[in-house]
């Protein structure tokens, strides 16, 4: 894809039609073939389409999102969590954080979710190819940066170094532990860090701000951050005060959204729309550093 473009929700709306959709509001439904929980409030969905064919055809980029839905309470945007080369489907990472998401983890395998998508500009894979990538995440924000994860590990010939500085609150509140040790093993240097040390943490307690100190900076790297808002901030002043470019910077954005398709307008950044001019952006491409 290519990076300074994206489809405008006119041409995204003529996407959907060809694939023989007339109402670009009206969700497909997806099957839950497995929960996993990643702590108390987090659990991943994987997902399949009931229609085949549309599944057959269903693809993604890392960093785009699905709007799920049930009936009666409304919609949501999901990031998806999952490789984009995968071919069984894709899972969605959610918290429990309103009526929508607490309804969604009732549910169980087998249960039927409304979803639309997928939406927003995705990460760009091909400025990424051959540099020194830093992801840098806080909570639940691994999600949207772990299909990126994925898909690097598996085309080495065409990655620098991997990096991943993740922190949580305490360690039960870590997801996707159970890709630690394989990713280790593949090659990211994954270093991670709490705010509250339970009595068997043997790591670094802090935020993860502090695990940038010393890390080296050239022109062959490239930072990729998501988590809560007030960390972004924080991450994109101080990687930019450690020398990285703005440009170099790219984080995920998130916003209350209706549509997911840039005609609501409830996502709105000043003159930016997040669903269709994000979730993803470079720092130089934030209109405030001081509430990303």
């Amino acid at each position: 894809m290519d990076y300074d473009s994206y489809p405008s929700c006119s041409l995204d709306a003529r996407r959907q039609a060809q694939a023989g959709r007339d109402n670009i509001y009206l969700p497909d439904q997806a099957v839950i073939r497995k929960i996993i929980r990643e702590n108390s409030l987090v659990n991943t969905y994987e997902l399949t389409l009931v229609d085949e064919l549309a599944n057959h055809r269903f693809s993604f980029e890392p960093g785009q999102f699905m709007m799920i839905s049930m009936p009666h309470l409304g919609e949501a945007p999901i990031s998806f969590s999952s490789s984009p080369d995968s071919k069984d489907g894709f899972s969605l990472t959610i918290r429990n954080s309103g009526r929508l998401t607490a309804a969604v983890q009732k549910l169980r395998p087998g249960d039927i979710i409304g979803v639309r998508g997928p939406y927003g500009r995705s990460f760009p894979t091909d400025r990424l190819k051959g540099k020194n990538l830093l992801f840098i995440a806080g909570g639940i924000g691994l999600a949207p940066l772990r299909p990126l994860i994925e898909q690097r590990l598996a085309q080495p010939d065409e990655t620098g170094s991997l990096t991943l500085f993740y922190g949580s609150r305490t360690p039960e509140d870590f997801c996707f532990n159970r890709d630690f040790s394989r990713w280790r093993q593949d090659g990211l240097d994954l270093r991670l860090t709490v705010d509250q040390a339970a009595e068997e943490w043997n790591g670094p307690v802090g935020l993860v701000t502090g695990l940038l100190d010393g890390f080296p900076i050239n022109d062959g790297t490239m930072a990729l951050v998501c988590g809560p808002g007030i960390m972004i901030r924080f991450v994109l002043e101080q990687l930019q005060a450690m020398g990285m470019e703005a440009e170099n910077i790219i984080t995920t954005l998130e916003r209350h959204m209706k549509c997911g398709v840039g005609i609501c307008g409830h996502c709105h950044m000043e003159e930016k729309l997040v669903c269709i001019d994000g979730p993803v952006f470079t720092a130089a491409e934030i209109p405030d550093p001081e509430n990303p």
